[in-house]
């Protein structure tokens, strides 16, 4: 058995690059068979930009209110407690409510040495759900 203790890794900001808005990543880990997990956290109007996962990813929503989308689809409302997956290579992102914070647990596997491929920022009118 391994514990790894809360508050041993410090807290980061989300890479400006791959986030719009404030963002926080805590206690970020890899398992031994290739999993990656971190508990992120979205202040209100910060998201992920666009991206997919070679093995797809899971949110765990812990707290708040969230939005999520995939490429050609709604913009989803997520709340504490709801499950989303989003399928291997599917293009997609998430983030918090324009007025509330959210909290989620992502999970994804490493194929080929990566779990993510990012791609461009979401735009507001995306974010927004006002895109045609």
């Amino acid at each position: 058995m391994e514990i790894k203790r809360s508050g041993i890794v410090p807290s980061k900001k989300g890479p400006e690059e791959y986030f719009t808005g404030r963002v926080r990543l805590d206690a970020p880990f890899t398992g031994s068979g290739g999993l990656n997990s971190a508990t992120v956290t979205f202040e209100p109007g910060a998201r992920t930009a666009w991206h997919t996962h070679p093995l797809g990813q899971t949110l765990l929503v812990v707290s708040g209110l969230g939005r999520a989308q995939r490429e050609g689809g709604p913009v989803e409302e997520i709340r504490p407690g709801d499950i989303v997956f989003f399928a291997p290579d599917e293009v997609h992102w998430h983030g918090a409510s324009p007025d509330c914070a959210m909290t989620h647990i992502a999970i994804a596997e490493v194929k080929d040495g990566a779990s993510v491929s990012w791609l461009h920022k979401v735009a507001d009118d995306d974010y927004l759900g006002r895109s045609a």
